[in-house]
């Protein structure tokens, strides 16, 4: 496996790496707690180093699975976790909205470090902005926890721009992290001129568009009750239908490629830029293998400029989250 650098504070880590959340039940799909930990620890094992998690995952128990799973191999791995939803830190109980206030930060991360079974976390987000509580006090808060040795790395979620400048003059941002794919390229219009100019990481969630770009979903598709994907608007059926049209362009640079679907859709993200590190996330050996395959996939110049000439001509449809959930972000 390639390894990638975040930003230029020193953090190395593996070319693709594992989003875990799909392990805690946002898919429908529930793994058993052995399997979970059998499917990061053969991540490892095909050279994925870097991991990410979140308190919110669960509650908790993402953490905790993800803690267990690579304490044998704790020294050779890094793990992202994140802060800044209002959680009860002893029920678990969400109690709606964002919270970032510094002490609230502080608890979150001594729970974290608890919980994953670690003295040091690598990289750790805040999830989402927090109106109520300036960033320069979210990025102080960071930065007391990095002299004490708690916290290595400093990152944002869903932050726009203006707001990663502001963190960025307090305490250094290593990685930001948001969706982007050739479903939701939003970011390439100020979120990622500025992490180039600032020399920050991007840490690209949802890169296959929660699963839409790997061919393996249509109109047909029945998603269970639970599937956070039955309230996106993009996952609609008329909204899916138009979208189709970017499935069966990525598809047929695959079929050229000798590649799949899935493999192109990462190749493309890795293509755009050095310091760019995806996170897909899956409950399966299977795509877990095929997914890490893409570093092998070479996307030549001419090749990008036929995907986004294509792409042009495609008129994506449906929001990427609900109206509640697009209005916690911070872009």
């Amino acid at each position: 496996m390639q390894k990638r650098k975040l930003g230029t504070c020193g953090l190395d880590v593996s070319a693709i790496g594992l989003g875990c959340m799909s392990l805690s039940n946002v898919y429908g799909t529930t793994v058993d707690k052995a399997t979970a930990i059998s499917l990061l620890r053969s991540a490892f094992d095909n050279g994925v180093t870097f991991f990410d998690t979140a308190e919110a995952y669960g509650p908790f128990t993402n953490e905790k699975i993800v803690g267990e799973s690579l304490a044998p191999i704790r020294d050779k791995v890094e793990i992202a976790t994140k802060f800044g939803f209002d959680i009860d830190l002893n029920t678990g109980e969400r109690r709606g909205g964002v919270n970032s206030r510094p002490e609230h930060i502080k608890a979150v991360a001594e729970a974290s470090l608890k919980r994953l079974g670690i003295d040091t976390i690598d990289l750790l987000y805040q999830h989402r902005v927090d109106p109520a509580v300036p960033i320069e006090d979210v990025a102080g808060a960071v930065k007391e926890l990095i002299k004490e040795g708690k916290v290595k790395y400093f990152g944002l979620s869903e932050a726009g721009a203006q707001t990663i400048r502001r963190a960025h003059a307090v305490q250094p941002v290593t990685a930001v992290q948001s969706e982007y794919s050739l479903w939701w390229r939003e970011p390439e219009v100020e979120i990622l001129p500025t992490l180039r100019e600032l020399g920050i990481g991007f840490v690209p969630f949802s890169p296959l568009g929660a699963g839409f770009l790997a061919g393996k979903i249509d109109v047909n598709t029945k998603f269970e009750s639970s599937d956070f994907r039955t309230k996106v608007p993009r996952f609609s059926p008329e909204a899916m239908k138009a979208n189709m049209a970017l499935v069966d362009l990525v598809s047929d640079v695959a079929a050229r490629k000798k590649a799949t679907p899935a493999q192109i859709a990462l190749a493309w993200l890795l293509a755009q830029e050095p310091w760019i590190v995806p996170i897909p996330g899956t409950t399966k050996l299977q795509r877990l293998q095929e997914n890490l395959g893409a570093v092998s996939v070479e996307l030549t110049a001419e090749d990008l400029h036929e995907i986004d000439t294509a792409e042009s001509k495609i008129t994506l449809q449906g929001t990427r989250l609900p109206e509640s959930a697009l209005k916690m972000t911070g872009l």
